[in-house]
């Protein structure tokens, strides 16, 4: 009973005393009079998966796992080191620039030449078209140029035909002609009336299409030839042959058609966006599948009206020399429009690569180097274009370093859209600090390869928990930054590898590896 006695009070002495020493160490850390430091309250929960989407109150994603708080005094390794200037820069560090690939390249003054590339086809000039119809009804009685495609020179004789209404109009002619001759001595009222019946004959027979010759030689013989013989009017090539021997046409019936293939035309179909620099007169560079080391060269005569509604294109065409006859009617042609370079000298515009934009479809960024591994994303405004190059009206000065390859990397690899926040209005007091999760950063894992699709460029793998994301085992798709990372990889075999978010839920592994070890799987 005395020794119980005796350890009570030295038990509550001792209580006393620790709780004095608590109180003393409190209060000796902190001014007098400052309030002890409060809880820690989330400014809002994060998807788990890095997907744009935030919380204000916890919540499980459709997978189960938990969203993950963010705190206002959680560090970031992306902006810990920015000075106020610097706001909106993005730092990568070398080791991640050189597994990204990024490369830059200075803005600066160039010629935008450019050339409109279009797909077009060969066609016969129409103004070089010539069809051979008698104006009369008749008979084919023989055929001298009997096959299609057979070339023909000019006055070379086609076919002869006979026709009743033809000999009849001959003797007509011939009547009248020799009546003016005997009627010489006669009054002249009576000879000018048959000289009027003898010119009409004579024009009827014209309006026919009979040669000065044939008329010429009726004239002089005063007999009229059963057959008459059409010659071409003009030298080309027969492309339409319809006469056949002994068979019957009516008037304005075509028989052939003959053409001039010594020049050709070239209908080339311009796209909508690109037609407004194609204009008349300028070269054209045209090249055909027939002769692939040969180029003809031509200029554009006309540019038509009119806009094909089903392709989105308008028709311009092409005049070109054909020597050898080497260009078919109706073959495929490859064509080239140079439109073209935009300022001279000192008037040159500023250009960057087209491959240095981000285009968002709202504005257009590119990322700017203000010093090694410092990034800054600038919005720009852009003029014209050439193959490789954009005019950039706004936003950049001559000889800045931007970012030409690797954009998207950078872009999965960085918070540019908190970066990009710096050039809108600040948020209203009451909104929350920050309405976007972080985009992630580059991540490592290890698994098991269950799947490979080379042709998408995929990877499916089970791997284990990812510390950084705070994910746990599972089985995802990933993308292959570059499908030459895949390797010698198979299904069933055990890699570490390294990867980043290039856009929301879209997860692209940057380095891949064989593991050392066998890793543990996810389910």
């Amino acid at each position: 009973m005395k020794t119980q006695a005796l350890i009570l009070p030295l038990a509550l002495a001792s209580l006393t005393a620790a709780g004095g020493y608590w109180w003393g160490t409190q209060h000796a850390a902190s001014p007098a009079g400052a309030p002890v430091a409060a809880e820690r309250k989330p400014l809002y929960y994060r998807n788990p998966m890095g997907l744009a989407d935030t919380s204000p109150v916890p919540k499980k994603d459709a997978m189960g796992m938990d969203y993950i708080p963010v705190f206002a005094d959680e560090p970031s390794d992306k902006t810990a080191d920015n000075t106020a200037g610097a706001a909106n820069q993005i730092k990568i560090s070398d080791d991640k620039m050189q597994k990204l690939g990024v490369r830059t390249e200075a803005v600066s003054k160039r010629a935008l030449d450019r050339v409109v590339r279009a797909s077009g086809r060969i066609e016969a000039d129409e103004r070089r078209l010539t069809t051979i119809a008698p104006k009369f009804d008749g008979y084919v009685e023989r055929l001298h140029v009997n096959i299609s495609g057979q070339p023909v020179g000019k006055g070379q004789p086609l076919f002869e035909v006979y026709s009743p209404e033809l000999v009849s109009a001959q003797h007509e002619y011939a009547l009248a002609a020799r009546a003016v001759e005997t009627m010489r001595a006669s009054g002249s009222e009576a000879q000018g009336g048959m000289r009027q019946l003898a010119e009409a004959s004579l024009q009827r027979l014209k309006n026919w299409d009979i040669s000065a010759e044939q008329l010429q030689a009726l004239a002089n013989s005063g007999e009229a030839r059963r057959t008459l013989t059409f010659r071409s009017p003009t030298s080309g090539i027969v492309t339409e042959k319809k006469a056949i021997q002994g068979m019957r046409f009516a008037a304005g019936e075509v028989l052939y058609q003959i053409a001039d293939l010594s020049s050709v035309w070239v209908l080339a179909d311009v796209f909508e966006q690109d037609i407004g620099q194609v204009k008349t007169g300028a070269k054209a560079t045209i090249r055909v599948n027939a002769y692939p080391d040969k180029r003809f060269e031509g200029r554009i005569a006309y540019v038509y009206p009119t806009l094909k509604a089903d392709t989105r294109t308008v028709q311009v065409r092409i005049e070109l020399a054909n020597p050898g006859l080497l260009l078919k009617p109706a073959m495929f042609a490859e064509v080239e429009l140079p439109v073209g370079g935009q300022g001279q000298g000192l008037a040159m515009p500023l250009t960057v690569p087209d491959s240095a934009v981000i285009d968002s479809g709202s504005r257009r960024i590119v990322l700017v180097q203000t010093q090694p591994g410092r990034f800054e994303p600038r919005e720009v405004r852009l003029g014209g274009r050439s193959d490789n190059y954009v005019e950039v009206l706004d936003g950049v000065k001559e000889g800045e370093q931007v970012v030409v390859a690797a954009n998207f990397l950078i872009d999965a690899e960085s918070n540019l859209k908190a970066a990009l926040a710096g050039f809108g209005a600040a948020a209203p007091a009451s909104a929350p600090a920050a309405t976007t999760a972080p985009a992630s950063s580059g991540h490592q894992a290890a698994g098991k390869i269950e799947e490979i699709d080379a042709q998408a460029g995929t990877l499916s793998i089970s791997h284990g928990p990812v510390a950084s994301l705070k994910w746990p085992a599972m089985t995802m798709e990933f993308k292959l930054a570059n499908n030459a990372l895949a390797g010698q990889l198979k299904p069933g075999a055990q890699v570490a590898f390294e990867f980043v978010e290039r856009q929301p839920g879209e997860w692209v592994i940057t380095s891949i590896k064989p593991a050392a070890a066998p890793a543990h799987a996810g389910h």
